[in-house]
């Protein structure tokens, strides 16, 4: 059984890799740019939408790109490269839990001397923890940044040629929900095109789908930290918006 300490890290480091995406992704395409034509990568076009008329799209591209066969493999691969660091926060913390046991249950036996020391250590055994899981936090952080940036680097091209052969003239990012995005309400049915683009992409990159892992980009769950780290702030996982 995996460990919640990967997938604690994990959920946090999302925090740190979509804040670039949006200035990635214009530098990736700017206006008036055309994509370089992807051949069998690109989706099926449809009939455009009239040219007096405005339609508007939406993609989650934090779907699409951890969605991704080689978003995907790249996670998987970077999980398995922290598992020694799970292991090694997994030692410290039940170290740290069996101190905090021994004054529990021994501390009114133990003389002031003695109890002091116990406390001591424990408070220099919490804080290295502490820091050694906000470093790794940081740590998986800039990676998980260096995957999303490059895959969008790739993918950002292909989502203005589909965009093109299919009428859109505004394609919406949905990854987060309102208000930290303007976007209120939307008919996923009707104008998300995060599958397509999916689908495309991995035709594109020949990334073949890993083994394990879900279908599509579903987020890092995040459960409780283990209870001798020290509060921190944690993002509320918020609601997605309601979809018809």
């Amino acid at each position: 059984m995996k460990s919640k300490f990967v997938r604690v890290l994990l959920a946090i480091a999302g925090m740190y890799t979509f804040s670039a995406l949006a200035q990635t992704g214009s530098a990736a395409t700017p206006s008036g740019t055309t994509a370089a034509p992807l051949g069998a990568a690109t989706a099926p076009a449809t009939t455009p939408a009239p040219t007096t008329g405005t339609k508007v799209g939406t993609i989650n591209i934090q779907d699409a790109i951890f969605g991704s066969n080689e978003g995907r493999r790249d996670m998987e691969a970077l999980q398995k490269k922290f598992e020694p660091k799970q292991a090694e926060l997994k030692n410290q913390n039940d170290e740290l839990e069996a101190l905090k046991k021994q004054l529990s249950t021994q501390g009114d036996k133990l003389n002031a001397e003695a109890a002091d020391s116990l406390k001591k250590q424990i408070d220099s055994k919490q804080k290295t923890f502490d820091r050694n899981v906000q470093d790794a936090q940081e740590e998986i952080g800039n990676q998980q940044q260096e995957i999303a940036s490059r895959i969008l680097s790739k993918m950002a091209p292909l989502v203005v040629k589909y965009s093109q052969d299919n009428g859109y003239t505004l394609i919406v990012d949905t990854s987060k929900p309102w208000p930290q995005s303007p976007v209120l309400w939307w008919n996923a049915d009707a104008v998300d095109i995060t599958k397509p683009v999916i689908d495309a992409y991995n035709v594109q990159s020949g990334v073949a789908a890993p083994t394990g892992g879900p279908a599509t980009g579903a987020k890092p769950v995040t459960p409780k930290p283990p209870a001798t780290t020290t509060p921190k702030p944690a993002a509320p996982k918020p609601s997605e918006p309601q979809k018809q």
